[in-house]
């Protein structure tokens, strides 16, 4: 999965088509993910302790992991990720690049 929790992504098709956001959870076996500030719903929720009066409540619905990519502050847009392996010491690890500049994300 190139997208992890943390990063920022750029919404490429639906409703919030261009805009930005960062990653608050990912879903891996569902093949989705919520982006803060992105997709919300409204909720309607009983009164509890915390919420005594309890009301109407907005919260991030999940987003398909296919209608993003992960945004790049150098390019100023969305960017395509390839994934390398590296061997530092006898022990293997998988790191990001973007495609278009090269560099570790």
């Amino acid at each position: 999965m190139h997208i992890k929790k943390g990063d920022t992504v750029y919404v490429r098709t639906g409703q919030h088509k261009g805009k930005t956001g960062r990653v608050l959870f990912v879903y891996p076996v569902k093949g989705t993910l919520i982006v803060e500030g992105i997709n919300m719903k409204k909720r309607h929720q009983r009164p509890t302790q915390k919420n005594p009066k309890g009301g109407v409540i907005t919260i991030e619905g999940p987003i398909a992991i296919s209608n993003v990519a992960l945004y790049s502050s150098t390019l100023g847009g969305p960017t395509k990720v390839s994934m390398r392996t590296i061997n530092e010491g006898g022990k293997t690890s998988r790191i990001r690049i973007c495609r278009k500049t090269g560099e570790q994300i």
